[in-house]
């Protein structure tokens, strides 16, 4: 093999490194390109490195890849320009790779086809019926007469915008009628409707509420024809029958219906679902009859008699239905099978001689649930009786003359239960997804002419206007694609003619680029910026070798081109190599290979025991153990600061010092060590007085460790430790015999309070004092904490009696408050024990509260007194802070516990954890009494809030009586628990205070199946009842018990109807223009 001239140099090692690049870089990882690259300093000084040791450390003769041979780009070789983007343009390239335009004509409308509707997001629902009634050719033909001043005036250099329903149905009928779109945008309907986009609505609502809409507005037209069109087309009459048992009286109620609602479940096929329809029904029991010749309830017999049908027989099949156990609608995958022809005269009260209807259109419905899926038409062509499939944007025509269902009756295999479709006889179709089926009555002779509807001469001129802007579309488009091919054979040429020139050949003069440029420049979608090879500096102003791997070596007259067409700098050639970074790295891996063979050595060494009379030094046992570490991150810091950035050598691997998380590995230790031999360091730079964390080693294990760490803390043998530490340690054992000794005298002192025995009680006043006196409990806990370990805790010097005072200096609480929880905060102290508090601690300002006995009554009354005196506006304004809190909680917790009988749970008593018998004592609910009120406040007629204490001072009374004195005793017999035991059969659920009634009630429902119109809710007796109001202003506060006691499910679809309205957050039509009317 021929060996590059420039790598010709006397010597073996040249000769052998050469021979390891040519054969590592045949297809060589990133990582060996690396390891190749300075292989040579093994064997060459820091001081010997040449011109040619620079060129391999830039890896300037590791030759190029060729096109095949790399999946990817070579990122370790600079010569590689394989890979980057250039295999898009060359060879023969498709002109559509030049644009991502697509062909204008594909959104043109096909000869002989329908136009289709943009589905906006969730509005197929709305595309479905719109289509179905546009394929009502008399309904179309209707609309069309419709006066439309604004659109007969108007001017065709403006866009036309419909303002009333009719308007907007009547521009898109006539879109869809002659467009030469393959589909338009209903947008403009959806709008004027004001619906929601986003969210699917049910569909047979929709058709309802739109129909009575377009009724509505219809009747306000001046030609009668027009005024009656949906009640000619849609509209029926039937009767609701009554007869009495009792004395035969028949009485009925006239109705119109639009469209029948068939009961689905339990049934085969179409006949059975209108024969259910129209069968008799018994009313009885408590849903007996009026009979107002009886005048008296009556069991009476009810049906539906049809006296006369619409020319558009609509029928709904109840596919959605409410489930009670879920709370929610779902979906009924039952298979109904119906004919293609339908006689209606069986079902006639006035029997006619023929009422046949044929099968018009099938309304599907896609998927298992009922609040997703997704809703297509199927409608025949009045016209030529061919079927289409109607899906939003597409359209597709069956083939031959029949109903094709299709894949539609596939799409719901998840349904758990699933039934094998029924075969159907010649002249029946079966479905499980179908929810609506429009019937067309047949007349004795069809009127050909009435196939065809003329359109006025108004909205024609409009759809042409229409046209004629798609068809300006069309041409920019066309335009655009143009440009975008013609550009892009322009660059083909360029990048082509230029790629050629990129590779540097031996001995010509080269620069170097960054790779992301060149892959940006290749790439076409992304603008092209000037080169930057400002990154690729090191801290001498030239190329770093570690960047290497990010830039590619180019020719210098393809340099010359892209420099002189995109600018940028700076311009980085063969002087840029630098040759200090290249030495000092050679510097810095030699001493990584040495350090290996010196650590075996020193750890060999460093075992050896030190002779007697040989110098000694003194090292940290941590810096022993870490030193190798502690080096090799020395090494890798000097190595850093050679670069300007934080960048890593391509291909380095992290080192034994750092953690795949990046985190230094300290082996074991819990500090993290900076330099060597700083852990045996004092605060004041001495040697450390801990003789444990140190140990002797010989001069010659010291000499070795100096080579890697010069500037290292150094102590002899006979170095004393600081005698500043020395000192300290000397008077902190002092310090901490003083604290024994001042901890046992306080001990004894107040022993009673340190063991809590004997203590004073609020509830159960002593009968020898007439006086206590208040510390914070937080003094006697740090008290206790420094009593109990004097050695760790620090004495406390002082009592901060101020935290239970007011800014004024006032008391904070109230006897009563005290007596109903505020202890929590405060400790009672005797006479004594606070004489000796005093004499032992600094106190700020003493707090008492005295006994005193009213000697102007004889009723047994006594006074509480408080010293300080309660200040009364700052009691207040914390009482109100508490009830506003109470009333302004998010995210809390309560418990709803179900009820059967008026009665609690079954083994209440008993909660969901055991626990010792004196746990279950201690942990015992207080019982809630009857009216209990808080001890501050009394609630007043006028529903304000007074405080409850005398005019003139903070004395409280109290009666002393026997059944007060049981009353106290019994409450202080239980503790109160501060944690809630949660029992069998109670659920927790979180809430907060501005949350509503109506949706506590949705949660109760997911979480105990009961329906929310089954629920009766209540706290402490008291119903809640209001829906709409928060949980806040019902009094449902934080670990508040909430009672469930559900009703009896009733068959009652009123109420099935209106739970559906409390459990699902869906609005429904609510707001639009549908409900405007």
């Amino acid at each position: 093999m021929e060996l590059p001239r420039r790598l010709r140099w006397n010597g073996e090692i040249g000769i052998r490194m050469t021979l390891s690049f040519v054969f590592v870089c045949r297809m060589a990882p990133r990582l060996q390109l690396e390891k190749a690259a300075w292989r040579w300093v093994d064997t060459v000084k820091p001081e010997d490195v040449t011109q040619e040791h620079i060129e391999l450390a830039y890896r300037i003769a590791v030759p190029a890849c060729k096109r095949g041979t790399c999946r990817r780009n070579c990122k370790g070789n600079p010569n590689c320009l394989v890979g980057i983007g250039e295999h898009t343009w060359l060879g023969e390239i498709d002109e559509n790779a030049f644009h991502n335009i697509d062909d204008p004509n594909s959104e043109r409308r096909d000869k002989n086809t329908f136009v289709g509707l943009t589905n906006l997001g969730a509005t197929c629902y709305v595309n479905t019926f719109l289509q179905v009634w546009f394929h009502n050719l008399e309904l179309r033909r209707m609309l069309y007469l419709c006066q439309n001043s604004r659109a007969e005036g108007h001017n065709a250099e403006s866009d036309y915008e419909p303002k009333t329903i009719c308007e907007h149905l009547q521009y898109l009928f006539a879109l869809l009628q002659n467009s030469n779109r393959r589909y338009i945008d209903p947008s403009g309907l959806v709008k004027a409707l004001g619906l929601d986009t986003g969210q699917q609505q049910d569909a047979q609502e929709f058709s309802k509420l739109f129909l009575s809409l377009l009724e509505d507005t219809l009747s306000k037209q001046k030609d009668p024809n027009l005024q009656n069109v949906i009640q000619q087309q849609f509209c029926g009459q039937f009767s609701y029958v009554t007869v009495c048992n009792q004395c035969g009286r028949s009485s009925a109620l006239p109705s119109r219906f639009y469209e029948l609602e068939l009961n689905i479940q339990g049934h085969k096929n179409l006949t059975e679902c209108i024969t259910e329809f129209l069968k008799e029904e018994k009313l009885d029991g408590d849903n007996r009859y009026f009979c107002e010749s009886c005048q008296s309830k009556q069991s009476a017999t009810r049906r539906i008699k049809l006296h006369s049908l619409p020319r558009t027989l609509n029928l709904q099949l109840m596919r959605f239905v409410f489930d009670r156990q879920s709370g929610h609608k779902k979906k009924l995958n039952t298979f109904i099978s119906f004919p293609e022809v339908l006689d209606m005269a069986p079902f006639l009260e006035a029997k006619e001689e023929k009422c046949t209807y044929e099968l018009s259109a099938v309304l599907i419905h896609r998927g298992v649930s009922a609040y997703s899926g997704h809703y297509i038409a199927h409608v025949r062509d009045a016209r030529t009786n061919d079927w289409y499939k109607f899906n939003d944007e597409e359209i597709e025509k069956m083939e031959g003359k029949k109903l094709q269902l299709g894949i539609e009756e596939d799409l719901a295999e998840t349904v758990k239960s699933q039934a094998r479709k029924p075969k159907s006889s010649k002249g029946y179709h079966c479905s499980r997804n179908a929810y609506m089926l429009v019937y067309k009555r047949q007349t004795e002779e069809e009127d050909q002419t009435q196939m065809n509807v003329e359109m006025p001469a108004f909205l024609q001129r409009l759809v042409d206007q229409d046209n004629k802007k798609f068809e300006e579309w069309c041409s920019e488009m066309a335009d655009m694609r143009k440009q975008s091919v013609d550009k892009g054979k322009a660059k083909h040429v360029e990048v082509k003619e230029l790629y050629e020139l990129l590779p540097a050949q031996e001995g010509e003069p080269y620069e170097f680029v960054p790779v992301e440029w060149l892959k940006k420049w290749l790439d076409d979608s992304t603008a092209i910026k000037a080169i930057d090879n400002s990154q690729f500096l090191c801290s001498h102003g030239k190329l770093h070798p570690d960047r290497i791997g990010e830039a590619k070596r180019i020719s210098h007259k393809a340099a010359e081109i892209l420099f002189s067409r995109y600018g940028g700098g700076p311009r980085i050639d063969r002087s840029f190599l630098c040759g200090d970074c290249v030495t000092r790295r050679c510097q810095v891996l030699r001493l990584k290979n040495q350090l290996n063979e010196d650590y075996r050595e020193v750890t060999n060494l460093a075992k050896a025991q030190l002779k007697s009379g040989d110098e000694g030094f003194w090292v940290g046992k941590a810096s022993l153990r870490q030193w190798r570490q502690l080096a090799l991150e020395q090494l890798e810091e000097e190595e850093e600061e050679t670069k300007h950035t934080n960048c890593k050598t391509n291909g380095e691997k992290p080192t034994s010092a750092t953690t795949k998380d990046g985190l230094k590995e300290n082996d074991g230790d819990v500090d993290e060590m900076k330099t060597f031999n700083e852990d045996i360091l004092c605060c004041h730079g001495g040697l450390s007085i801990q003789e444990s964390e140190r140990r002797l080693v010989s001069a010659e294990v010291w000499s070795k460790l100096k080579v890697y760490f010069p500037n290292a803390p150094e102590f002899t043998q006979q170095q004393e430790a600081c005698q500043q530490c020395m000192r300290l340690e000397r008077e902190g054992k002092e310090n901490e015999a003083l604290n024994r000794m001042m901890a046992s005298e306080q001990k004894t002192s107040l022993l009673n309070l340190f063991h809590e025995k004997n203590r004073p009680s609020l509830q159960k006043w002593p009968q020898d004092t007439d006086i206590l006196y208040i510390v914070p409990l937080f003094f006697v806990d740090e008290w206790r904490k420094f009593i109990r370990r004097p050695a760790k805790s620090n004495p406390v010097s002082s009592v901060g009696n101020s935290i239970l005072l007011c800014p004024h200096g006032g008391f904070m609480f109230t006897y009563d408050s005290m007596l109903q929880g505020d202890a929590q905060h405060i400790a009672l102290l005797w006479p004594a024990e606070w004489e000796v508090v005093c004499r032992l601690f600094l106190v700020d300002q003493p707090i008492s509260i005295c006994r005193i006995h009213d000697a102007t009554q004889d009723n047994g009354n006594v006074l509480y007194h408080t010293q300080p005196e309660l200040c009364r506006e700052c009691r207040e304004g914390f009482i109100f802070q508490q009830q506003r809190d109470l009333r302004e909680y998010a995210q809390a917790t309560v418990y709803v516990r179900k009820v059967i009988d008026n009665k609690r749970m079954i083994k209440e008593a008993a909660p969901e954890f055991s626990m010792s018998g004196s746990e279950a004592e201690d942990e015992k609910e207080e019982p809630k009494v009857e009216g209990e009120k808080d001890p501050d406040f009394n609630q007043s007629e006028d529903g304000a809030k007074r405080q409850k204490m005398s005019e003139g001072s903070s004395t409280v009374a109290l009666s002393s009586g026997p059944a007060a004195t049981t009353a106290a005793v019994g409450k202080s017999g239980i503790r109160r628990s501060m944690r809630h035991r949660k029992l069998r059969g109670e659920k927790a659920l979180i809430v907060s205070a501005n949350q509503t009634l109506k949706e506590l009630k949705i949660q109760i429902m997911h979480a105990f199946s009961v329906a929310p119109f089954d629920q009766n809710l209540s706290i402490d007796g008291r119903c809640l009842t209001d829906d709409s109001a928060t949980l806040g202003s019902l009094g449902v506060f934080p670990e508040s018990i909430i009672c469930l006691k559900a009703d009896e499910p009733i068959a009652d679809y009123a109420a099935m109807d209106d739970a559906y309205q409390v459990c699902l957050p869906e609005e429904g039509f609510k707001g639009t223009g549908l409900l405007g009317h």
